[in-house]
């Protein structure tokens, strides 16, 4: 049976076929911790979370990777403008660190309860400053990059697709920047992005090093790549992030990436869509500020926010209601009610209806991740009144820790 998954690079579903049959290599775009998560954040992890698991529960050994973002991330996506990691700093007058320690905590915390699994990697990008500067001092000699008025630029121009993962026009894709643009006078092109910023531009950085070019702060769009090369290698077979990391952060990625290695990097890029509110996109300065704790304080489980997420195909918008989530509270106490009569059900399992409801369950993980598809069928089929299809599921656990509901 053949996996097959949404590649926003080829614009289609393909095959997955991984560099290596005996390992994959996944790397996740980590959170800039800066501030809560908030639950459309989430959405995308809680996804990234379920292909992890449905490609394990297919056959395939995965290795995940992902980064903490504690410097470099600017309040514009066209590097200009403020480090939300300072600004989160002067909010809550502490240091940078400090708060980049507190919030790394809460979103593991968020992850622990909405039982998304900790990846095996996970790396901070202040930990590799050196690998940053090397990788910047290659691409420079190599004619890639270019240091104008104390900052080093990544040159667009030198590439013939630069847009290979959007399919798009500069124009078009200016206008799906967050947030707001300001224009760098300092680029030679207006898509050239910094790869390493000195004082001479953001003297109220705290956090800066020695280099090269002076002293100063990596920008963001390296951390991504550097770690990856370093702990996944160069043939990584899958990227992960929400559908706002297209551009510019993924497409800068490829670029850089290619432009260091001479040749193609990652063959698959997954991405999430956005969870909306009544109001637009869910943002941290758009309504009501949806955190995992705010949803456990109106007094539901942060579980049947992750049912509520897996109802939905990644790839589709997802609008996010109170009522909507009271309606996945309500399956989820179902489901648990009947994996505890299903605890003193001591009858034997069916092996036959076993592996035929099993088989349903991969073939529709493996068509694209559809989740909600594998939701239906055995809504519409009633399979949930069986002991072997919820024994069938446990190991991808959809919902809950299966496993220690049923021992």
């Amino acid at each position: 049976m053949s996996f097959k998954i949404y590649n926003t690079l080829g614009h289609k579903i393909e095959d997955f076929v991984p560099y290596n049959k005996d390992k994959v290599t996944m790397y996740t775009c980590g959170p800039t911790v800066y501030h809560y998560a908030h639950i459309g954040n989430l959405r995308s992890y809680i996804c990234e979370d379920v292909l992890e698991k449905a490609l394990n529960y297919c056959g395939y050994n995965v290795k995940r990777v992902m980064n903490i973002t504690d410097v470099g991330h600017l309040s514009s996506d066209a590097d200009t403008g403020e480090d939300k990691m300072l600004k989160g700093a002067k909010r809550e007058h502490k240091t940078v660190l400090e708060i980049a320690k507190y919030y790394t905590d809460c979103f593991k915390s968020d992850c622990d309860r909405l039982n998304i699994k900790w990846p095996e990697t996970v790396v901070p990008a202040t930990s590799l400053i050196d690998d940053y500067i090397k990788f910047i001092e290659v691409l420079m000699e190599k004619g890639y990059a270019y240091f104008t008025n104390g900052n080093v630029y990544f040159d667009t121009s030198k590439l013939k697709e630069y847009y290979q993962l959007t399919n798009h026009n500069e124009e078009e894709l200016m206008h799906g920047v967050r947030e707001s643009v300001e224009e760098d006078t300092n680029k030679r092109n207006k898509t050239d992005f910094v790869l390493w910023f000195t004082k001479s531009k953001f003297d109220s950085q705290e956090l800066k090093w020695q280099s090269p070019w002076g002293m100063g702060y990596p920008g963001w769009h390296i951390e991504c790549s550097c770690i990856s090369l370093k702990y996944l290698g160069e043939q990584l077979d899958i990227h992960c992030g929400g559908v706002d990391n297209i551009f510019p952060h993924h497409t800068n990625e490829i670029a850089q990436t290619e432009s260091y290695i001479g040749k193609k990097w990652c063959n698959y890029w997954f991405h999430v869509e956005h969870l909306n509110d009544k109001s637009g996109k869910m943002s941290k300065s758009n309504g009501e500020f949806l955190t995992v704790d705010l949803l456990i304080k109106k007094g539901f489980n942060p579980l049947a926010y992750r049912l509520f997420c897996l109802q939905s195909h990644y790839q589709k918008q997802l609008l996010f209601t109170y009522e909507s989530l009271e309606g996945a509270q309500n399956t989820y106490d179902k489901l648990i009610s009947k994996i505890k009569s299903i605890n003193e059900d001591s009858s034997e399992v069916d092996k036959a209806l076993f592996e035929k409801y099993n088989n349903m369950f991969k073939e529709t993980l493996c068509d694209n991740l559809n989740t909600s598809n594998s939701l239906f069928q055995l809504k519409s089929s009633n399979c949930f009144s069986s002991k072997f299809v919820i024994l069938s599921h446990c190991e991808i656990n959809p919902l809950n820790q299966f496993e220690n509901n049923l021992s």
